[in-house]
């Protein structure tokens, strides 16, 4: 092996293993100069499609205003109408591309389904799709369906919308499904039974990271399922960045390490790297953080939880709330 690969990687593993140094705003700025990232200002997606949810603030707003300036034809989905239509507006101002809303709670699922319905229309064919949208919530929320909240926007929707657009993404040939995970999913068991936690038990925190481990184990299954030559499937996180959900719904943590988290954009970088670079095309089913694949697992006890039985199970039991 070269050295100065040699010397990237164990920079890197140095930075990766504190957790606060990969985490924070150190990681990027370190990562940056030892890896020769390309800017991101010199990617062209003119004539891609982009569809994206929860634009509206955070990392998404951050994303799409980098969709948008370069070029990208791209479908916010929102569930707010007037944040939607308004984020679209401005959007539109950024670029050559057509910038279009489409309003959808992700957790509902008859509305996942009529978004889908939409895009197809004006879209046929669709280069990346981006699942972004979802918050962690202090309180336990149901569904019109009687789900819990989170799992429903961030497992379930996401799900349908990605077996919806499945044909136009394979039209693109190959395209891409993105989704924006978390590290947090690091601290959870991959759950079937228990997914979706009851009122007694619930805990904010615990449930969204449940379903952020969901949603790795389901892009590593759908991308064992569609060849790579069609369609590619990875998930990412975003370290710990600074958005208005983090604030509100980690406030103590938001002013411990306020100084050191990353912008949103920072925390957008690796998502809208993997929606210009053609690293991205090389596999499928990887999980990334600052433009490098990472382990799925730093605790022996969720690795233990993450088996192929339980994964197919996970599958079926997605695929039963969806009616299939």
């Amino acid at each position: 092996m070269d050295v100065s690969v040699m010397f990237r990687q164990a920079v890197d593993a140095a930075i990766e293993f504190p957790i606060v140094t990969s985490f924070t705003s150190i990681g990027p700025a370190i990562r940056r100069r030892l890896d020769g990232w390309t800017p991101l200002g010199d990617y062209d997606l003119t004539g891609r499609v982009v569809v994206l949810t929860g634009a509206t603030s955070g990392l998404g707003a951050a994303a799409a205003a980098r969709f948008a300036g370069l070029g990208a034809d791209l479908v916010i989905v929102g569930r707010d109408r007037e944040r939607t239509e308004a984020s679209a507006a401005s959007l539109g101002e950024l670029g050559a591309g057509e910038v279009t809303a489409v309003i959808a709670d992700m957790g509902e699922l008859a509305d996942v389904g009529t978004a889908a319905e939409t895009i197809l229309t004006r879209y046929p064919v669709v280069h990346v799709l981006v699942h972004n949208a979802g918050a962690l919530v202090d309180e336990r929320r149901t569904t019109s369906a009687g789900h819990e909240a989170t799992v429903a926007s961030q497992v379930y929707g996401p799900h349908l919308l990605t077996r919806k657009l499945l044909p136009a993404l394979r039209a693109a040939r190959p395209g891409r499904v993105l989704t924006m995970s978390s590290g947090g999913m690091y601290t959870a068991d991959l759950e079937i039974a228990d997914l979706e936690m009851d009122a007694d038990s619930y805990t904010g925190t615990q449930q969204y990271a449940r379903a952020k481990r969901a949603q790795v184990a389901l892009a590593e299954k759908w991308a064992a399922r569609v060849d790579t030559g069609e369609v590619v499937f990875h998930t990412l996180h975003p370290g710990w960045a600074d958005t208005p959900g983090v604030e509100d719904a980690l406030p103590g943590f938001h002013r411990v390490l306020g100084p050191v988290l990353r912008s949103a954009e920072q925390g957008a970088d690796t998502l809208v790297w993997l929606t210009c670079d053609d690293e991205a095309l090389t596999s499928s089913g990887d999980f990334w953080l600052d433009r490098r694949r990472r382990t799925t697992h730093r605790l022996p006890s969720t690795k233990r939880s993450d088996t192929p039985e339980r994964r197919a199970e996970l599958w079926a039991h997605v695929e039963a709330q969806l009616g299939q």
